[in-house]
Formats: structure tokens, C-alpha cells, sequence
């Protein structure tokens, strides 16, 4: 079976060299596949026009994307336990350049938007093999540390990718971005088979054929129900409600055939994750933080482009600052994690998350580019305080052997939540513009319109993860300096916390 105990440490709770390594080409792997998350938010205006399709159909080589991860990703928890990490590894990466040629050479959206499901399968793969791997090898006391190098990952890939996509698109034009990741994607597979190493031992375990589908029917079939929401042309209002009524039911269906296998250790994604509250606050938080971030990434260029008529390339630019604040207060704030504990920093940051996301209301057709900057800034700063505590205290308020399934639920949850907030937003975006419309209001004052509404959405939703911030565990790590100073007594076994 895997490795259930924390090792790969010497007594002074320093990694060693091979571990540090395995963590290292991970990160760089990982760097790649979310840096790809994010160059279609600056090139979806662009695709638009050229492939000649609606923001609520474009929105899907995003949405697809989350989607497809979201159906993937239980899967994982079952991969980690039973495939070598090397082969895994590969597998992801393959996966992934497979599907990002396959967008290369795309003649049209259809075979654009499946090269990006081909893609989305590699990288659902490699983030929960990254979260488990740095929960396996990481001593307690420097997880908020390791964590914090994770938070550089899920930020400065997607600050760099749509900067890096404004100037492609400037120079070259769309198709040039894949082939951009491809080259990088190929030289980390070459560099990964040279130097990865498996981490632990496998265990054959059957794979629950059952639990497979109903994961895709019930997710697929929720997020489905919300991107056809803001279908202009008008999907019927019964499609839209049978694909949330299978949805429905399909999650369901999953969640008790998950609850009956985990009592015989053959669940595909084991639920006994959930029974720690800490875990569950901080998945509802990170689902809540996702789809008001991954919402914003859409919405953001929409506005820039179709309401201030910037370029792609100074769009990028403009939300370069942001992501790298982001990636820069990263390990400070893991370090800060292993000192003061979660509570201490995810007050402060969904304050000023929402607090960003409210200013995000006031975005008008005559707003000034200082505004903008100012939103992003003050946005990242509230991430940047939220992401690395709710990873590490979640996922450390579970038992060892949960890893693999915790590391799962949260990025299924994290990505479902992408895709639900993308949907949901530029949703709520099109059907206010179109009232607008019928209006008779200009098509920019149209566009202005819809952000507004959909921003005023998505700071609604920020007040709830401050609520769930009080709820999280408050105290320092055990082990660490604030807890050994504060003479601290033993912590609860991890599945009472």
C-alpha cells in the first residue's frame, strides 16, 4: 500500500536530498499544467471573434476544462494508491501534450474545445500527485513552508499565463500558445523520466466502474445546468433542468455508493475525509474562493477588452502585478502558517478578498486602469492569506492514509467550483447584457452592465467564506514555535480535530 506515515525527513526535520527532488520536478510539472489554466482568459475575446461564438459558448474551453477535471480528478485518489509515481507521473504529461497538439492544430472550436479536454486530464492528475506526495514526505512543522512553495504554483502560473498569452496573441496569434506549452510540456516530461523516483509502494485495488459514472453524470450534469444558463440563443429551460435534476441525483448516487464501498477500503474517493470539520469548513471555503477567483479571471478581461478597449498584451500586463504579489508572498505566508496557524490569516484574507471583489461593483465603462490595478492587488493580497492555510490545515486534519482521497476531494472541489463560478458569472454577464440590450443601451454600457451584476454575484458569495474562516482550527501546528511557547498540550488524534 502507499506511504501512510510521514518520512523522507532526518531528525532535524529537514528533507533529503531525493525527496527535496521529487518535490521539485512536481512543483515545475504542476507549474506548467495550471500555467495553461489561464491563457484563455486574455485569448477567449480573440477566440471569439475568430471562431465566431458567444462569450457563453467560448466560456466552455474554460468551463470544459474545469469540468473535465472536476469528473477526473475522484479518480485520482484511486490512481496515487495503485500507479508508480513515475508512471503516473508520465501518464499526466503525455495526457497533457497529447491534448495541448491537439489545440495546436485545431481547424475550428470543436476540435479546440477537445484538445482542451484532453489537456484537463493530464493536469487533474498532477496537482492531487503533488498535494499528496508534499502531505507523504513533509514533516508537520514545515508543511506551511512546502505549502507555501505550492501557493507560488497555484499563483504566479496564472499571473504569467495570460501575460504570456497577450504577447503571443500580439505577435503571433492563438495558435502559438500551444505550441508554447507544448515545447515546455515535452522538455518537463524529458527532465521528470530523468530524475523522478517513485515516492512509496502501490496496492492493487479495483477500480469501481459504477462510481466512474455517476461522478460524471452528477458533476457534468450540474455544471452543464449552469453554463447553459447564459446561452443567448436559448437552450430549452427542460434541458436545463434535467441536466441539474441528473446532476442531482448522480452526486447523490456517488456520495452513497462511496459510503458503502470505504467500509471495505475500496471506495473510489473515500468520504471518512469529511468527518473532520476542519476539512470540511476549508473545502466549502475552497470551493466558495474558486469559483469567485476563477469567475473573476473570465470576467476581468472581458471587461478590459470589450468595455475599455485595451489590447491583449496590456491586459496581460495589467494583471501581471497581482499574480506576482501573489507568488511572492507565497512562502511568507507558509512560514507564517507553520508560526501562527490558519485562523490568524484566513480572517484577514477573506476580508480583503471580498472587500476587492465589492469594489469590483463599481467597474463602469469610465473607470481608470489605476482602479483596475488596485482591485487586482488588493484581491491577490486576500488570496495569497487564504490558499496555503486552507490547503495546510486541511489536509492535515486527516488521517495519513486519507492523503491520497483528501488531496482528491479538494481539487475536485476546487475545480468543480472553477467551472460552477465561470459559469455561473459569465452566466449572470450574459443575461444582464441581453436585458440591456433589449433596452436599447449602447453595447458597451451593455457589457459594463453585466460585469456589474456579475461582480455584485461573486462578492456575495466572498461573505461566506469569512464566516467559515472563524470556524477553522486557530491554533499554531503542533510542534512549532508559537505552539512550544505557548505550552501548548498535545493535539487531538487528526481525525477529532
Amino acid at each position: 500500500m502507499p506511504i501512510l506515515a510521514e518520512r523522507g525527513s532526518d531528525t532535524s526535520g529537514q528533507l533529503d536530498s531525493r525527496n527535496r527532488l521529487v518535490i521539485r520536478v512536481l512543483l515545475v510539472s504542476a507549474f506548467v499544467v495550471v500555467l495553461n489554466e489561464t491563457v484563455m482568459s486574455v485569448a477567449l475575446p480573440v477566440l471569439m471573434t475568430e471562431l465566431q461564438v458567444e462569450a457563453s459558448v467560448g466560456q466552455w474551453l474554460t468551463a470544459g476544462f474545469l469540468l473535465t477535471m472536476s469528473v477526473v480528478i475522484p479518480v485520482t485518489g484511486f490512481l496515487i494508491r495503485r500507479v508508480p509515481t513515475r508512471t503516473l507521473f508520465a501518464t499526466a504529461m503525455v495526457l497533457f501534450g497529447a491534448g495541448t497538439l491537439l489545440a495546436a492544430v485545431a481547424p475550428g472550436f470543436g476540435v479546440l474545445l477537445a484538445g482542451r479536454v484532453v489537456q484537463a486530464t493530464g493536469t487533474a492528475i498532477m496537482m492531487p500527485l503533488l498535494m499528496t506526495t508534499v502531505m507523504t514526505l513533509v514533516p508537520v512543522a514545515r508543511r506551511g513552508a512546502l505549502m507555501g512553495n505550492v501557493a507560488i504554483v497555484m499563483s504566479m502560473a496564472p499571473a504569467i499565463g495570460p501575460t504570456v498569452s497577450g504577447m503571443v496573441l500580439d505577435l503571433f496569434g492563438w495558435r502559438y500558445i500551444f505550441w508554447l506549452m507544448l515545447s515546455i510540456a515535452l522538455a518537463v516530461l524529458v527532465l521528470g523520466l530523468r530524475l523522478i523516483t517513485n515516492v512509496g509502494e502501490t496496492t492493487a485495488a479495483p477500480i469501481d466502474v459504477v462510481s466512474v459514472v455517476l461522478s460524471a453524470l452528477g458533476f457534468g450534469g450540474l455544471v452543464y445546468g449552469l453554463s447553459s444558463l447564459g446561452h443567448s440563443g436559448g437552450t430549452s429551460p427542460v434541458m436545463v433542468w434535467a441536466a441539474f435534476a441528473v446532476g442531482v441525483v448522480g452526486v447523490v448516487a456517488f456520495v452513497a455508493r462511496q459510503l458503502v464501498l470505504q467500509r471495505a477500503d475500496r471506495a473510489l474517493l473515500d468520504l471518512r475525509a469529511f468527518c473532520s470539520r476542519t476539512f470540511t469548513v476549508a473545502g466549502v471555503m475552497m470551493m466558495l474562493t474558486m469559483a469567485a477567483l476563477l469567475g473573476t479571471a473570465i470576467l476581468l478581461p472581458i471587461y478590459l477588452q470589450s468595455v475599455l478597449m485595451l489590447e491583449p498584451l496590456t491586459t496581460g500586463l495589467l494583471l501581471l502585478p497581482g499574480g506576482l504579489l501573489m507568488g511572492v508572498l507565497g512562502p511568507v505566508v507558509g512560514r507564517l502558517y507553520d508560526r501562527f496557524g490558519a485562523r490568524r490569516l484566513l480572517v484577514p484574507g477573506t476580508v480583503a478578498a471580498s472587500a476587492a471583489l465589492w469594489s469590483g461593483t463599481l467597474f463602469t465603462a469610465g473607470s481608470s486602469l489605476l482602479q483596475v490595478v488596485g482591485f487586482h492587488l488588493l484581491l491577490s493580497v486576500g488570496l495569497a492569506l487564504v490558499f496555503t492555510p486552507l490547503f495546510a490545515a486541511g489536509l492535515g486534519a486527516v488521517p495519513p492514509k486519507l492523503y491520497p482521497y483528501g488531496s482528491a476531494i479538494f481539487s475536485t472541489v476546487q475545480q468543480l467550483a472553477g467551472a460552477a463560478g465561470v459559469a455561473l458569472l459569465v452566466s449572470v454577464l450574459s443575461v444582464r447584457s441581453a436585458a440591456l440590450a433589449a433596452e436599447g443601451v449602447p453595447v458597451v454600457e451593455q457589457t459594463a452592465g453585466g460585469v456589474h451584476a456579475a461582480f455584485l454575484v461573486a462578492a456575495t458569495l466572498s461573505l461566506f467564506s469569512i464566516v467559515g474562516a472563524f470556524l477553522i482550527r486557530g491554533s499554531a501546528p503542533a510542534g512549532t514555535p508559537a505552539a512550544l511557547s505557548s505550552g501548548a498540550s498535545r493535539p487531538l488524534p487528526a481525525h477529532h480535530r
